[in-house]
Formats: C-alpha cells, structure tokens, sequence
C-alpha cells in the first residue's frame, strides 16, 4: 500500500446512532475511510472476507456472541488481521481476553476522537496500544487465580438468585460441595458476601448484567 492511501476501516458496532458517529467522524480524516459496517459478530467475519479492511474498530459487546469471538474467528482466517476493541468496559477479564485473542488494542468509548485517531494510526503502522488506565486494571489483578468452570456455573446460579441447596439440585451436587465451590468464589473474587461477589465479577468483566 503506498502512504497516499487512505487507511481502510471497518465499523462493528451494534448500536446505530454510536456507529453513524464513528463514521462521521472518522469521514473528518482524509488518510481514513470506512469501507464496511456490521453490527453482530457473524456480520463482522462476512464483511471482513469481503473487505479485508486495515483496520476493525470492534465493539465488545455484542449481539449474541461477544466482539472477542468476532475477533477469534476473523484472526483464524486471517492472522494479520489488526483489530482494535473499542468499548464501555474496564473489566481486566474482558481485556486480558480480547489481548490474548490478538487484539491490537483496547480502547474505551469514552477516548477523546484526536486519540483514537491517533491510535488507528499507531496500530496501521504495526503498533499495539494499551491505555495507562487499562494497564493499571490489568495489573490490579495480576496473578490472582481465575475460576475454573464448575465455580462459574455456581457464580452465575448465585447471580439467578439461587441459594447453595438450589444450586445443589441444578447441578446434581452436594450441598457440601457446593458450599466449597461457593467459599473458592468468594475468595478469588474477594467477596464479603454474594452480593460484593456479583457486583465484583460484573466489574471486572467476568459476568454480564
């Protein structure tokens, strides 16, 4: 590509009247241009084989399945794919996810436009980008234990409003063991009680509302 071209951009974001913004202002760039928009993942991997864009600005939260999954299966297609997330969330979870997915960058919704262009740039050049306040979350929780699945299934029993012999039942469990399960959540997450427990793994990205 020679540098005279504009950088090829593709919007994916559920939200119209957030999308129709991107493009307004991503139109104000003259080394920019938004050559395809989609607004769940299954849309995003069909428009990216039929663009190839430079760039994907990916919504995290989507239709569905999340913008991560989007960003997985478009890099198994292509590797060289350079995705930035853009996003409401500064769950550590949610951006150590998108990260190891291979995500270019993470960026929040609420980033100032001069900055984001400034890390569309970056990021065409072959750059990452992680903001200092999303850095600071990640390393927040660096090293703490994640849970494993079964204590998931309880956490978001919990999140039902279920008590520990209800979960027992749903899961074919002891209720000793779940009890267990329930001490492990609370402790990795930190938790003084079930409440503290959602409302923490809702933070951080681990649960959705």
């Amino acid at each position: 590509m020679q540098s005279s071209d504009p950088i090829r951009i593709m919007l994916v974001e559920d939200h119209p009247l957030f999308r129709q913004g991107l493009n307004i202002i991503i139109a104000s760039q003259s080394d920019m241009q938004v050559v395809a928009q989609a607004g769940t993942s299954l849309e995003a991997v069909e428009e990216f084989r039929r663009h190839k864009p430079d760039i994907t600005l990916m919504d995290q939260r989507l239709p569905g399945q999340t913008g991560t999954s989007a960003l997985v299966a478009i890099r198994k297609e292509f590797a060289a794919a350079r995705v930035i997330m853009l996003t409401t969330s500064e769950g550590d979870v949610e951006i150590k996810g998108a990260l190891c997915a291979g995500a270019s960058a993470y960026v929040l919704k609420s980033t100032p436009s001069e900055e984001l262009f400034s890390i569309i740039r970056s990021v065409h050049t072959g750059r990452t980008h992680i903001p200092t306040g999303v850095a600071c979350r990640l390393a927040e929780h660096l090293g703490q234990e994640n849970l494993t699945e079964r204590e998931m299934e309880v956490l978001r029993l919990i999140q039902s409003g279920n008590r520990n012999k209800q979960i027992a039942e749903q899961l074919s469990l002891s209720e000793n063991t779940v009890n267990f399960h329930v001490k492990n959540v609370m402790d990795k997450l930190q938790a003084n009680d079930r409440a503290h427990a959602i409302s923490t793994a809702i933070r951080r990205g681990i649960l959705n509302v």
